[in-house]
């Protein structure tokens, strides 16, 4: 019987080799994590002190290596067997969006990567591979401690990033959309400090942290700063475009929706995407009044606070008309006001056309998608003209295969309707069903749950990285390009409206304003003169 050290899958084992012999088989198996490889026809344990003295008492005649810092090394003086001094020690690298972990095999440091989200065991780079979200780096870095051998980090470029900051310095930049974004070198109290704050989030792709913006916020940081020993700088995004909206911490006692007005929105069946709405517009509207009672504030502060939202917060009129049906919705349903009593100008909605993608530009982002179940949810979207909400409400029960039609339940408007089942698209969904084995949901995330609009959206995103396009693209744009792609191949308008869902033919008629086809028919009346 010999032993040798052996590197299996990038991990260091005892391979333990003698011939076939069932009693010396089951002996071996009383060590930990001995395990038999067809590949190597032999028996191998783990590459530890542990494991190799069991071996010795077992099996005392064993031949091995007595090399220094192999397995045996008494001619060193020592009484002990012993091994590498970095069996057991750790490499950990750090790119933008991943952490690649080098390490010997150990159950109880799997279980630990396991436990992150989407860590995999990569066989070609013999390594794990985690993903490099808010905290994921702390954590390993936390549980390994005295086991890291080296830490790198892959600097990436930064594009958007037009800030430098000096190492020992913290950079707060306050944002058009609301957001305070926090540049500085990496600080581990820092960043612990910022994790305590609501809704922060960290950018990969910038390397920045985002937190509301609120003054209140800024004075704290700027202290936290004074008392971490660096410099605090404070900057402003495109200053005085427009007033931003007043977060719920820079106002003292900030009021709530009342209790009332959402029950009674639940009442009427409105969708949580409309309550959300509502509520945060109402919030709004009385933090405005906050010193007023809010049964007291009459037609003419309303008229005010309506004026303020367009001159001072410069809000789209889409904004606007969401606010004041916000604001009628409690006196007028809640009050019971009379409706007659509010004159509100409303303004005309700017006449503006969707982004549409030319079917080439749809088949590029098709092709840079490589993993099924993203390929399979970009398809349905597009093929069946869905929304984002729809596409993630979708459940199997709702394909019909049969009769090629997707189902879509109580959708925009508490609508039932039914859109097109595209063949290649039923063809990508049964190989992704094949796969993923989905439950319930046609879409599901890891635990079986309905996937998120978010991750949706990053898909596109990351499909969009991928190509040559440059055009302001959403997922909401897909659903353009299918009714415009359906128009632009002679289908006529009212079907297109029933395949969207849309109550009012006039929406619809919309793509007959984005449509190129017949320009090409069209001579400018430039090219007949002569010049």
């Amino acid at each position: 019987m010999k032993a040798e050290k052996i590197i299996l899958e990038g991990v260091k084992r005892i391979k333990v080799d003698f011939p076939y012999n069932q009693e010396l088989s089951s002996l071996l198996k009383q060590i930990d994590d001995a395990h038999w490889s067809s590949s190597l026809s032999a028996w191998h344990i783990p590459y530890t002190q542990e494991a190799f003295n069991q071996l010795k008492s077992l099996f005392p005649d064993i031949d091995y290596p007595k090399k220094k810092n192999e397995l045996d090394t008494k001619s060193e003086g020592r009484t002990e067997n012993t091994f590498d001094d970095d069996q057991h020690l750790v490499s950990m690298h750090f790119t933008e969006k991943r952490i690649f972990l080098k390490l010997p095999k150990n159950e109880k440091d799997i279980q630990v990567i396991r436990s992150l989200l989407y860590s995999r065991w990569d066989k070609n780079q013999f390594c794990w591979i985690i993903p490099n979200y808010k905290g994921n780096g702390d954590i390993l870095k936390e549980y390994f401690k005295d086991r890291i051998k080296e830490i790198t980090i892959e600097k990436a470029e930064i594009k958007e990033l037009k800030h430098s900051v000096s190492r020992n310095e913290l950079l707060a930049v306050k944002t058009n959309s609301g957001t305070l974004r926090l540049i500085f070198s990496f600080n581990k109290e820092l960043t612990k400090e910022i994790n305590k704050y609501p809704y922060c989030r960290w950018n990969a792709d910038n390397r920045w942290w985002t937190i509301p913006y609120a003054d209140k916020f800024v004075n704290e940081l700027e202290t936290l700063s004074e008392r971490l020993g660096m410099n605090f700088r404070f900057e402003e995004e495109n200053k005085g475009i427009r007033q931003l909206k007043k977060s719920q911490y820079d106002i003292p006692n900030f009021r709530t929706c009342p209790k009332e007005y959402l029950e009674k929105m639940q009442e009427l069946r409105y969708s949580e995407q409309t309550i959300k709405t509502y509520k945060s517009l109402f919030e709004e509207f009385i933090n405005y009044y906050n010193k007023s009672d809010i049964t007291k504030i009459d037609e003419p502060m309303i008229k005010s606070f309506m004026r303020y939202l367009v001159t001072e917060r410069k809000v789209s009129t889409s904004y606007q008309n969401q606010a004041i049906n916000a604001v009628k919705f409690y006196y007028e349903r809640i009050l019971g006001g009379q409706r007659k009593i509010y004159y509100i100008d409303r303004p005309r909605r700017e006449k503006t056309l969707p982004t549409v993608l030319s079917e080439e530009e749809i088949t590029s982002i098709l092709h840079s998608i490589e993993n099924i179940k993203h390929k399979a949810i970009i398809m349905t979207i597009y093929s069946s003209g869905l929304r984002i909400s729809e596409a993630i409400s979708l459940k199997l029960k709702d394909i019909d295969s049969k009769r090629m039609q997707i189902r879509v339940e109580q959708s925009k408007g508490k609508k039932d309707r039914y859109t097109l089942l595209s063949t290649k698209t039923l063809d990508i969904l049964r190989l992704y069903f094949r796969e993923y084995k989905p439950k319930l949901w046609l879409f599901e995330g890891q635990s079986g749950e309905q996937y998120s609009g978010r991750s949706i959206q990053n898909i596109l995103k990351m499909a969009l990285s991928k190509t040559d396009i440059k055009k302001h693209v959403t997922v909401h744009t897909l659903r353009h390009s299918f009714a415009t792609h359906l128009l632009e191949n002679g289908t006529d308008l009212r079907y297109i409206q029933s395949l969207l869902g849309h109550e009012s033919s006039k929406t619809t008629e919309i793509y007959t304003h984005i449509t190129t086809k017949g320009f090409d028919q069209i001579k400018s009346p430039l090219d007949k003169l002569i010049i």
